[in-house]
């Protein structure tokens, strides 16, 4: 598999006769639409009225608010999706007019905000991040729902080992083939913000072959991962308070979030 089709966060949808459309009257709502589509370098035409819309306009981006308000057939609410940059996606993904792909690899950076990136039939569909480990497992559902496709590879990153064995562990079930590849190549600089930087790993991760998941992968803290657990838990209270091994150990192994381990031991402590 070659280079991704895109530019940045731009996708490539090889069809120039057809566009973008902006059109709403919330202003706030333009603003952050057009600051997304400017970042990811995406051509869009803003809209005055609906009555004579361009026959390049391909899909519409408004309000759930005004949605009735417009006749084009290819509608999307930005405000009714989780984040301005998925309400792009999902437009692009029409401008494409992609029913069905052959083949998409879903690549996972893991860590405490892992990244997820989806590329389909080589065309970058989508880069994001979830708030957890265990929200991979629904992201990937979701992806499976949005973009159909006759078959799908999981690849992760090989870093951060228990993290990424949590993260399989749960995937394992949806019976999709597992890969663990080296992402040792796929650092991204360190002037990007950390979100975009997982994501752009992400990315890259879903382009490299690896070595095959054949089971459920153990889940053996070493003594430095406890260490590096209180760690963070002395700096998110500002060095005020040290979790204690066996609470580190529950992190780890997705028994409980940080915060909720910081929380139940100082409320024990009481």
């Amino acid at each position: 598999m070659g280079e991704i089709s895109n530019e940045g966060d731009e996708l490539n949808t090889n069809t120039h006769d057809k566009t973008i459309g902006i059109y709403t009257k919330d202003f706030s709502l333009y603003h952050d639409l057009v600051k997304a589509l400017k970042r990811r370098r995406i051509p869009y035409v803003s809209l005055s009225s609906t009555n004579h819309v361009p026959r390049k306009i391909h899909v519409i981006i408004t309000s759930h608010a005004e949605m009735h308000t417009i006749s084009q057939q290819n509608i999307i609410a930005a405000d009714a999706y989780d984040t301005i940059d998925h309400a792009i996606d999902k437009a692009l993904h029409m401008v494409i007019g992609k029913e069905i792909y052959t083949m998409v690899y879903i690549g996972v950076d893991p860590g405490d905000k892992p990244g997820v990136a989806i590329v389909g039939d080589d065309i970058l569909l989508r880069k994001t991040q979830v708030r957890a480990p265990e929200r991979v497992k629904p992201m990937v559902q979701q992806i499976m729902q949005e973009y159909p496709a006759y078959e799908y590879i999981i690849r992760i990153g090989h870093g951060s080992i228990i993290t990424r064995n949590r993260i399989i562990n749960t995937l394992i079930p949806l019976g999709i083939p597992i890969e663990i590849v080296d992402e040792s190549k796929t650092s991204s600089s360190q002037q990007i913000q950390r979100a975009h930087r997982d994501s752009e790993a992400a990315a890259s991760i879903a382009l490299l072959k690896g070595g095959k998941v054949q089971r459920r992968l153990p889940l053996q803290p070493t003594k430095g991962d406890v260490r590096n657990i209180q760690e963070k838990s002395r700096k998110l209270t500002n060095g005020r308070f040290t979790i204690s091994q066996e609470s580190a150990l529950e992190v780890l192994q997705g028994k409980k979030s940080l915060h909720e381990a910081i929380t139940y031991e100082q409320q024990k402590k009481k």
